[in-house]
């Protein structure tokens, strides 16, 4: 379940989006893993739930990190585009292709910076059933 870690292109919004979407796949599929990997009462036994949790955890985490640093590095990236097209369009007010342009990515940037919620209540609930199912196998260092 490991995440793609390659470069994100934050030129194109859907591009960006398509790729959170992939990242996010552990997230997505957090229940089925926890229900297929953590035992069951009549099955504890024969699998070792506080490894299986310790590594989920691990992941969750390198998945959570991964996408939240990618998602700011296009924040950023975007931020610098909208600050050099303000400053072009103080020189040449009169350019409606610039201000196309910076309207564009003002818009861009805007959504990536809603991802960021996006992202915050996808790793809330995440979070949520990692505790519910793997409270009693491993406890997780207190960075959380």
């Amino acid at each position: 379940m490991a995440a793609p870690s390659g470069a994100a292109s934050c030129e194109d919004f859907a591009e960006f989006q398509e790729l959170l979407r992939v990242m996010r796949t552990i997230d997505d599929r957090i229940v089925h893993e926890l229900n297929t990997t953590i035992p069951t009462a009549s099955f504890v036994g024969k699998i070792d739930a506080s490894q299986t949790c310790k590594e989920l955890y691990q992941s969750l985490m390198d998945a959570h990190t991964s996408r939240e640093r990618i998602i700011k590095n296009c924040i950023a990236q975007t931020s610098s585009v909208v600050k050099t097209l303000r400053e072009e369009r103080e020189k040449a007010q009169d350019d409606v292709a610039l201000l196309k342009q910076l309207r564009k990515e003002q818009t861009k940037l805007k959504l990536m910076q809603s991802e960021l919620n996006v992202e915050e209540v996808v790793n809330d609930r995440s979070w949520k059933v990692f505790n519910e199912r793997c409270r009693i196998h491993y406890k997780p260092p207190k960075s959380q």
